[in-house]
């Protein structure tokens, strides 16, 4: 007689190959919204380009969008809980004044990389900051979608190489966390 599964034990086994990938405010218009700066494709597109790039790696991609940054928090602090070994995190202009979103990033044990389409370095002067990568695992910016897919492969990378984080630094960040001033 087989030995039967907790309930959603299949589903965590499943997700503990997977990805989160979160798009912040305004990444709901790419495609028509500034192409000249994020280029031509819809979010739809990044998505299936994103989920394309997971199967390649047996690594299930889940995407989601909000405008909204209590939603963003909600789905960070959840990631762990629904069995994500990570999060690719493109905050959109949270980036650059969210501290609810940077404590919610900075309180998470699942790592986080930072995302963004434009080389925001290369931007507008207020662009040029961010109040996450000081918390996330890293920042990836500059290469339009590729900027995601190098996300995606970061946190695969550091899942093959290192456990599970359960450690936590002196600040009381996840150890391995890089701090960036």
């Amino acid at each position: 007689m087989p030995i039967a599964s907790p309930p959603g034990a299949i589903l965590v086994a499943m997700s503990r190959r997977s990805v989160l990938v979160l798009h912040g405010p305004n990444l709901n218009l790419l495609g028509t919204r500034e192409p000249e700066v994020y280029g031509r494709l819809s979010l739809a597109d990044i998505d299936k380009r994103l989920r394309e790039h997971g199967r390649g790696r047996a690594v299930r991609v889940e995407s989601r969008q909000s405008n909204v940054e209590g939603q963003l928090i909600d789905w960070l602090q959840g990631a762990e809980g629904e069995g994500f070994l990570g999060v690719v995190l493109n905050p959109g202009a949270f980036t650059h004044y969210s501290i609810a979103l940077r404590d919610a990033v900075g309180g998470i044990r699942v790592p986080v990389v930072e995302v963004h389409l434009s080389n925001v370095h290369a931007r507008e002067e207020f662009r040029r900051h961010s109040v996450i990568a000081a918390v996330a695992l890293g920042q990836i910016a500059g290469f339009g979608v590729d900027s995601y897919l190098l996300g995606v492969d970061a946190l695969l990378a550091l899942a093959t190489r290192a456990p599970a984080r359960t450690t936590r630094a002196p600040d009381g960040r996840p150890a391995g966390r890089a701090r960036r001033r």
